[in-house]
């Protein structure tokens, strides 16, 4: 099973830089989007509802920002849209599609700027629900695996200049505790498990790959499918935003 997982930065822009041409070549089961950048009902063409998939979308309030989408090839049992954090669902999106043994989920986290006390205290506060929640889950009868962009990388090797950017928001030691203890309970970060490359970055704040590259687009799955991840790969070959395609592969059937 191939599950892509790519934060557009405008899925219009996306989409004229050649992204669903690239996506038909790819044989994916899921597709997770972050950063639609526009409401669904603004997406009339064809492009973007492509054939054999089922596709369903998480608008922001306005439409304007930070909507999500998942395209699954196989009809879900059920959708989840949301998290139930109230006003912290505006921060953060999130759609869930639900199989018999499995749900594959697309995140948005919010981003925040350091020098913002109060917008990087309601990231936290997000975070911290949504740990909550994720070790809620663990108690389910089903594997989860959630595709997304995070805005936090893990480690200094998930940045090609961690110096820099030790008080930069994303790579706050508060943020990557959070990030330590989730994988230390019972999730794993799924690239990681085929790669231990310390260059392979997924996003370039500054829109330049020779530079300030960070990894904050991770698919973390539950620790039952941590021996079912067969292949990981970043695509850099063709830019489509500021951020890179993920695409892994597990070896397990819905």
């Amino acid at each position: 099973m191939r599950i892509i997982s790519f934060s557009a930065d405008g899925i219009k822009n996306a989409a004229n830089e050649g992204f669903f041409d690239w996506l038909g070549e790819q044989d994916a089961d899921f597709v997770c989007v972050q950063d639609l950048q526009c409401a669904e009902y603004d997406l009339q063409e064809n492009i973007f509802f492509p054939e054999n998939y089922n596709a369903y979308f998480l608008d922001d309030v306005d439409g304007k920002a930070n909507g999500v989408a998942i395209y699954c090839r196989q009809l879900p049992k059920a959708i989840m849209t949301g998290l139930g954090f109230a006003d912290f669902d505006m921060e953060g999106r999130y759609i869930q599609a639900d199989y018999e043994n499995l749900s594959v989920a697309c995140l948005l986290a919010p981003s925040a700027d350091a020098d913002d006390p109060e917008q990087q205290a309601r990231k936290n506060e997000f975070y911290s629900l949504f740990g909550a929640y994720l070790q809620k889950i663990r108690n389910k009868r089903r594997e989860f695996i959630i595709c997304g962009n995070w805005s936090i990388a893990h480690s200094p090797g998930d940045l090609q200049d961690s110096t820099n950017n030790s008080k930069t928001s994303g790579f706050l030691a508060e943020e990557r505790q959070w990030l330590n203890e989730l994988l230390e309970s019972g999730y794993v970060d799924a690239f990681r498990e085929v790669s231990s490359d310390q260059d392979e970055f997924t996003w370039w704040p500054d829109g330049s790959r020779e530079t300030n590259g960070w990894r904050t687009d991770f698919q973390i799955v539950s620790q039952g499918l941590k021996y079912a991840v067969d292949y990981g790969a970043i695509y850099k070959i063709k830019t489509f935003s500021n951020h890179a395609p993920v695409i892994m592969d597990y070896d397990i059937e819905i």
